[in-house]
């Protein structure tokens, strides 16, 4: 039950929309803690005062919930058991299972003193059919696997400890995983936890990827993830991936290309970041850059190539780290450098975040300042690195990246 307590800032999100006119959306990869949270929900529901007869929960992973079961059946049956003139919360785990379920939800919130809750595990859950039919009327929550304070807390570990070694624990974070499962296993030892994460990746591939979308050519969709995972944090582009793949003696044409990532997009296992012309202030449409849900699948699909770049791993560990905070980001494009990520806040107002390793000698630290340095707006601009002497500079705020992702100020 320990990895139940880690989620509090989602289980926060959801109880603030409780009873709320709107359907309520979770989203995520596959076992980064949908279900878990639903649990979490339906556990303080009945601690509140809910019987269990004014909740209904369907698992539409479990063969018995959605084979020979079609949304109108459904529909009824759920209906059936409604308790009348109280309060009725339906929870309907990867609802994306059942054919036509977008009718399913729409005949369910249009119910009286019915509150929904639905989960996927793949972003055409809020196609644009979806978007449509209940536009205005869903609030989306993207769930991420754990955060570094997550992990943390998850291992029991105090960080108001002024002796922790951030940089092991942090190692053990990106180079393990941030699963909730596979946090769960490491006391059965790294063997276990890459198994979990072996099985997992097969299943996202094989199940919500390959099988529906029709994937004949399983040996070219395996390079093209391995190779968006080796170049994390890098600027990438369908035609540069072709070209890469072509040169290894394999012939992918990049419109393919271009399909298959938009796939590992939608199924969460990548998250594509737009660049942005902060002198032009204008969103460009090419060479995006992309980061893993979890650095942990590194070790899957990279092997032992995986820690030839640490920055671009503690980058990936801060762009996540933003998108838990609620932040729109782009990767930011000056024509003498780049900002690693450019973000409008939850207030609107923008930051900008610059990544690296350490500063340890003048050289680097000319080249991370300078970036910052050419942006001649007022708006706050961070370096984020694993230093411990920090080097405030032309109002530039330089902070430890370890004490940035626990969210400590001082």
């Amino acid at each position: 039950m320990s990895k139940l307590l880690n989620r509090k800032k989602y289980l926060a999100d959801l109880l603030s929309y409780k009873d709320k006119d709107l359907i309520k959306v979770v989203t995520g990869l596959r076992r980064s803690g949908k279900s878990t949270l639903f649990n979490l929900f339906k556990t303080f529901l009945l601690k509140h005062g809910v019987t269990s007869r004014q909740i209904q929960f369907y698992n539409f992973e479990l063969p018995e919930n959605y084979l020979n079961k079609s949304w109108d059946k459904l529909y009824f049956e759920i209906k059936a058991k409604l308790h009348v003139n109280k309060s009725n919360y339906i929870f309907l785990d990867e609802i994306q299972n059942i054919a036509s379920f977008e009718k399913l939800i729409d005949g369910l919130f249009a119910t009286p003193n019915v509150d929904v809750y639905i989960t996927g595990s793949n972003a055409n859950l809020l196609s644009s059919e979806l978007a449509t039919l209940l536009s205005g009327r869903y609030i989306e929550i993207s769930i991420l696997p754990f955060s570094f304070a997550e992990y943390l807390e998850a291992r029991k570990i105090a960080t108001n400890n002024e002796h922790l070694n951030y940089e092991a624990l942090f190692s053990d974070y990106v180079n393990e995983t941030s699963l909730p499962k596979g946090v769960d296993l490491r006391k059965e030892g790294f063997d276990k936890i890459y198994e979990y994460i072996e099985a997992l990746y097969a299943t996202i591939i094989q199940k919500d990827i390959m099988q529906r979308y029709k994937i004949n050519d399983k040996r070219a969709f395996g390079n093209i993830t391995k190779f968006i995972a080796t170049n994390i944090g890098n600027k990438v582009s369908p035609s540069s991936i072709s070209k890469a793949l072509k040169a290894d003696n394999q012939s992918v044409h990049h419109a393919t290309v271009e399909k298959f990532i938009d796939y590992l997009v939608e199924s969460f296992v990548f998250y594509r970041v737009n660049r942005f012309d902060i002198k032009g202030k204008k969103q460009l449409a090419t060479q995006e850059k992309y980061y893993l849900v979890d650095l942990g699948l590194l070790n899957v699909l990279a092997g032992r190539e995986k820690m030839t770049d640490r920055g671009h791993i503690l980058e990936n560990a801060v762009y996540l780290e933003l998108l838990r905070r609620g932040y729109k980001i782009w990767t930011g494009t000056m024509r003498n450098g780049e900002i690693d990520f450019l973000v409008k806040n939850k207030t609107g107002d923008i930051e900008y975040y610059q990544v690296a390793w350490n500063i340890a000698d003048t050289k680097t630290e000319e080249r991370e300042f300078f970036s910052l340095e050419q942006i001649k707006d007022n708006y706050p601009k961070y370096l984020l690195t694993t230093d411990s002497f920090l080097k405030n500079r032309a109002g530039i705020i330089h902070k430890n990246v370890f004490e940035w992702l626990l969210g400590k100020t001082a």
